[in-house]
Formats: C-alpha cells, structure tokens, sequence
C-alpha cells in the first residue's frame, strides 16, 4: 500500500520532467534567452554580493569567532527564540548576505553538532530573510522607483520574521526533552567562557590559516555554482510554462485569494511569477498598473515568500542534515502572511511616503544602494563594516543581559538567607 503514492509521484514526476524537455526542444531559443538572463542576474549580483560573506563565515566558523559568538549572545537568542546563541551569527549573515546564506550557515551548525535538528528547524523559520540592499536598491529604486517604499518593505519584513522567530519558539517542544530551568547561571564570566570557546573550536579545527582559507574559497564557489544553476533552472522554467500557456491555469487560485483580500486582479500574474522567482514577482508587481499599496503587498509577500527557485536551493543545502524542509516551508508561508499584514498596517502608519526615506541619504551603505552607482561586490563590503557594528551592539546588549541575570541570581541569594 506504501508503494503505491510513491509511485504515483515517479510517474508524475516522470511526465512533467518530460514534457520540459519537449518544451526546450520547441522553444530553444526562447530558453536560451532565459538562461543567460538567469546566469547574468548571477554575475553581476548574487556571485560579488554573496561571495565575500560565504568566505568570511567559513573563516569565522574554523578559526572559533561562531562558537565565541554563540556563548556571548546565548542569553539574547535562547530566551527569544529557544535557539542557541550561534543563531545570531546565522540571523546577521543571512540579514546582511540575503538568500540563501541563512540555511548554508545553519547547515554548518547542524553537521558539526552546534545545534538540535528542532533548534536547526526553528533558526531556518525566522533568519531566511532578504538583505536590506535588495529591498532599498534593487526593489525600492530599480522596480518601484519610490525610495521610500524601501522603508516600509523591509520594516514590514524584518517585524515579521522577528515574529515568526518568537511563534516559532514553541514549535518542536513534544521532541526536546525540556529540563528545568536552571536559576544559577554558568560558571564564569561571559566573555571568560567566549574566549575559552574560541580556544577550543580553534584548537579541535587545526588547519593552518592558508588551508583555511583556501579550503573557505574552494567550498564558498562549489555552493554559489549550485545556486547558479537553481536561478538558470527556474528562469528557464518560467519563461517555458508562460510559452506554453500553463501559467494562467496554475494562476487561478490565486484570482479567489486576491479577490478574497480585495487586491487588484492585474496582480495574479506576478504572484504567480513571484510562488517560483522573488525577482521576477517583485518586477512584474512593480510594473502592473494598480494601487501602490496592492503592489506593495504583493512585492512584500513575494519577498518574504522568497520563491520555490531559493527553496530549492535552501533544500539542496541541507542536504546531509536531518533538518526537515516541512517547518521551513510553513514558515515562510506564514512569514508572507505576516510580511502583507504589517505592510498595510505600516502604510496606514504614513510609512512609505517620501519622507520617511529622508534619514536614508545620512546612511553611505543606503546612499550607495539608491543612487546605484556602485557594484554589487563594494557595496557587499560596505554592508559588512555595519554588520559587524550591528554585532557589537548585540554582544554589548547580551553582556547587559547576563549582568542583570547575574544581579537577580545575587538578591535572590541574599533573600534566601
């Protein structure tokens, strides 16, 4: 009986793959067109911009910096999100690299046992996020051509990731074998035991510095070419199921669910494009001639949906690893829901007017992104210099934090005798 939907699937599976392959036949130069689309949106963008981070975190994973990182910000991370503290490094890389630099991060975690396959599950749900570059630059300017928007797009989607991180908390609680929680916190100060962590990671790691480094350059490229192929797959996809007009029948659940949310009807097609391609979505949202706010909802559920081409890429990652894909799909789900929810609750805020965009111009990473006048590799690096300031902040916070853990734990001592 259990053989018999897998077979089912084989055949289906069998049928569509197929009927591509007749489609490029029919079609080739139309799919060539489309996979040099996809390879220069590559190029020019993912390859210079996602590039220097992967090399970075690989460094920073052998030589001990997570691990270092992960005791200094446990008690931010673990309180909020019921993940360890490592998951702050996770959250600011995919926050500043983008798609899919969250999932290869939290990847890394699970294969060297820095993490539970639930707490895996739970930091993949709410750190998959897009880079501020790419809402400020790519869609706020380049699509829309409204600066401001880009405020409200990514307030929008950063408050519902944070959001869908604190819901997530309680996801995978019947699996973990949850002890009580101790009062007393570990022994020794916080940055004592971070410095003690970055010894060890780096001592259990014991590759030289150049092995290091070339075995990061060696592994970042073998995963950027894997993604290259995801975008030159699904650009190539989309544009033969348009050819061969599958798109208008897939297209019409989503008539009902746009009519439901009373969002203008023009916007079926770019929802659609946006379910498997989140720049293809956001540019033909950006183009239909509708209400900003329709188009604004629709560009902020296809981002935060992030597209089956990601997805894909996400569950190609992972493989190797017992997370499941199951949780990251409802959570991005859930994350478009929420993503659409708080732009329109923000716009009826007054974000997303001109002159919420004004503060932008003070901020050179913004100011270079706007003016588009930089390429995608320097402006990854000037995205870098805030991320590691944004780091700063946080361990300071957690320092904080622990410090007033440590003064209750003090009272409560004195109190008890």
């Amino acid at each position: 009986m259990s053989e018999s939907p897998n077979r089912t699937f084989t055949l289906i599976l069998a049928l569509v793959v197929v009927a591509l392959t007749l489609a490029l036949v029919v079609y080739p130069e139309d799919g060539f067109e489309a996979g040099v689309h996809g390879m220069k949106i590559f190029w020019d963008v993912v390859f210079p911009s996602l590039l220097p981070f992967f090399i970075l975190s690989e460094i920073m994973l052998g030589i001990g910096v997570v691990h270092a990182l992960g005791v200094l910000l446990e008690p931010l991370m673990r309180p909020l999100f019921s993940v360890p503290g490592v998951g702050a490094f996770a959250l600011s890389m995919g926050l500043a690299a983008g798609y899919p630099m969250d999932a290869v991060i939290t990847a890394k975690f699970r294969k060297s046992g820095m993490c539970t396959r639930v707490e895996g599950e739970r930091l993949l749900a709410f750190t998959n996020t897009a880079d501020p570059l790419f809402m400020f630059g790519a869609v706020a300017v380049g699509m829309f051509h409204q600066p401001a928007v880009g405020v409200l797009l990514a307030v929008a989607h950063y408050t519902a990731s944070f959001l869908v991180g604190v819901l997530f908390k309680f996801y995978g609680l019947r699996e973990e074998k949850m002890g009580p929680r101790q009062l007393e916190p570990p022994k020794g100060h916080l940055l004592k035991r971070a410095y003690r962590e970055l010894l060890r990671a780096r001592k259990e790691d014991g590759r030289t510095f150049g092995q290091l480094l070339g075995d990061s350059v060696n592994d970042s490229i073998r995963t950027l070419l894997m993604i290259c192929g995801f975008i030159i797959f699904f650009s190539v996809l989309i544009r033969v199921m348009t050819l061969a007009r599958l798109m208008p029948v897939l297209a019409l659940p989503f008539h009902g669910l746009l009519r439901l949310f009373g969002l203008d009807p023009d916007l079926v097609g770019p929802a659609l494009s946006g379910l498997f391609e989140i720049d293809i979505g956001t540019a033909q949202a950006a183009a239909v001639q509708a209400p900003l706010l329709d188009k604004l909802v629709v560009a902020s559920a296809v981002i935060a949906w992030s597209g089956l081409s990601v997805h894909a890429q996400v569950a190609s990652v992972l493989t190797g690893t017992d997370i499941r894909i199951g949780p990251y799909f409802a959570a991005r789900g859930l994350h478009a829901g929420l993503a659409a929810l708080f732009t329109v609750l923000f716009w009826q805020m007054g974000m997303g007017r001109p002159a919420s965009a004004e503060w932008l111009e003070a901020v050179p990473v913004f100011r270079h992104a706007i003016a588009s006048s930089r390429d995608a590799f320097q402006m990854s690096l000037e995205w870098l210099m805030l991320w590691a300031l944004g780091i700063a902040m946080a361990v300071i916070l957690s320092l904080l934090v622990d410090l007033l853990r440590r003064i209750r734990v003090l009272m409560w001592i004195i109190r008890s005798r």
